[in-house]
């Protein structure tokens, strides 16, 4: 049982990038030195994975990693310097299942603090701008003919976004200004991004983000003729103007992609397509209620695609109704063990509080509970052996074939699935390497005494280390689709792998 607190990776990432640029537009000062001193003693003494890298780079790679932060530290008094700073120092342990997280300050966006739409325009109003009128603008994009290519009004929100070829800017191949924003941040005509061409004949594109800064994508693509893809879906532009129509692949793969809640759906006469965007354990009664009411025609069709792209995990009991689908013979899983210490065992005490948790979960955190303080300092197995091995009543004749579409989105409790769905004779996984997040995981998260950050770390370490080892790693597909199969190609391209005679 393990309750993982994981979010859609993706979005997890994009979270995470946003949280750090959206804090950086109202400087404060903080104590650098002493949130570092915090988070590297909270670090050591709590997370499952801090000794097991020091075992692999050594303390003097540590002593020397901690001088030079320190020294980094004692000369940044800009908060979000310091922030940075933290994040960075965490990527000597791992990438996943670690992160220092800026906490919501009384100055750091409007919302907060009451500061006006005034004074957030005032501050970004030097910011570039594409002079062009509007009336001349709409001319324009009116008489733009057939594949208009990047040219256009684009919507990404909250932005209306025109995009123009720049023949005045021998540096930019097309300029990207507001056309319309919802945000102070954004002014009509203000440059949000540019676009790039090399001698190759590739695109690259420079965005501004909410706070003015640059971010830089080296590859910018069209899926289809209606959305600009950058950064491989950092950022998607759906085109406005001129009207395009979609085609019915890509369509469906927005629509998919951006689904919170799992759905089902008929993607060929032998062929349904289960889509499951997140094991959030508050996924699980969608799951669960999705899976009932389609059970008689999940079992009586011959494929089953689960496609689980972007889905960066959440609680394993949310993936337990797919299992009876894909069983073919016994499942064999490795436990995990829990580092005890005072701070890490309050997590089972939130579990026990949750109104959320049923009593037979409440009663294990009871049990584990008393276990780990019994063995402070100490690694300590909750279950009764490392192995397990799951048998099920009934291997169903249908669905015969399931693949499984994977990418490097996929992390934590998704993974762990994959490891577990993948010893079905039935099942294959399709598309790219997975995440690699998984080993140590459990992820629980403490404030700083300055209350400023907020360290999310983790509180066990797979027995699986260090003979068969995810982090870093990831899962590989049994088939792999490369760059030139594009994800909105996926599913097509699926079917036709499954009907292969």
């Amino acid at each position: 049982m393990k309750n993982v607190i994981q979010k859609k990776m993706k979005k997890l990432i994009i979270l995470i990038i946003l949280g750090q640029l959206s804090h950086n537009g109202f400087s404060q000062t903080c104590d650098c030195s002493s949130n570092l001193k915090w988070l590297t003693e909270t670090f050591e003494k709590n997370d499952a994975g801090f000794q097991y890298v020091i075992e692999i780079k050594g303390e003097n790679s540590y002593a020397t990693h901690n001088e030079l932060y320190d020294e980094k530290a004692s000369k940044i008094s800009d908060l979000n310097e310091c922030h940075k700073l933290l994040n960075d120092w965490t990527e000597f342990f791992r990438k996943g299942h670690l992160n220092v997280q800026l906490m919501p300050q009384s100055e750091n966006t409007s919302e907060q603090t009451g500061s006006s739409d005034k004074e957030i325009i005032e501050k970004y109003k030097n910011s570039e701008q594409f002079k062009i009128g509007k009336q001349e603008f709409d001319n324009y994009v009116e008489k733009l003919g057939n594949n208009p290519g990047f040219e256009g009004v684009w919507f990404s929100e909250p932005y209306t976004i025109g995009i123009l070829k720049d023949d005045k800017n021998p540096n930019r191949e097309y300029v990207g200004f507001i056309v319309n924003s919802t945000s102070p941040y954004w002014q009509e005509n203000q440059v949000k991004l540019e676009i790039f061409k090399s001698n190759e004949g590739e695109y690259s594109m420079k965005y501004y983000m909410r706070d003015h800064s640059a971010q830089d994508f080296e590859i910018v693509e069209f899926y289809g003729k209606n959305y600009i893809n950058a950064g491989s879906g950092f950022i998607i532009l759906k085109r406005v103007l001129p009207q395009e129509k979609t085609e019915a692949n890509i369509e469906r793969y927005f629509n998919s992609m951006y689904s919170n809640k799992p759905f089902i759906e008929k993607v060929s006469d032998n062929t349904l397509l289960l889509k499951v965007p997140s094991f959030s354990y508050s996924n699980k009664k969608y799951i669960d209620s999705l899976l009932n009411s389609n059970d008689n025609l999940i079992k009586s069709t011959e494929n089953l695609i689960i496609d689980v792209r972007y889905n960066g995990g959440g609680a394993d009991a949310s993936y337990e109704g797919i299992k009876p689908y894909l069983y073919t013979n016994p499942i064999r899983g490795i436990g995990v063990a829990y580092l005890s210490t005072e701070l890490n065992n309050k997590r089972m005490v939130d579990f026990i509080n949750d109104p959320d948790r049923s009593n037979d979960d409440k009663k294990w955190a009871k049990e584990s509970l008393n276990k780990l303080n019994k063995h402070i300092g100490e690694f300590v197995n909750l279950d009764e052996s490392i192995v397990s091995i799951d048998t099920l009543k009934n291997v169903y004749p249908n669905p015969k074939n399931v693949a499984i579409l994977i990418n490097r989105y996929c992390g934590s409790t998704t993974e762990q699935f994959l490891l577990e769905a993948k010893q079905s004779k039935k099942v294959k996984l399709v598309g790219a390497t997975t995440a690699g997040v998984l080993d140590i995981s459990n992820m629980y998260n403490i404030i700083s005494p300055s209350k400023e950050f907020k360290l999310w770390y983790s509180l066990s370490k797979s027995y699986r280390i260090p003979v068969m080892t995810i982090d870093g790693k990831g899962i590989q597909p049994d088939y792999y689709f490369d760059k030139t199969i594009k994800p909105y190609e996926w599913i097509d391209k699926t079917i036709e792998i499954l009907n292969y005679k």
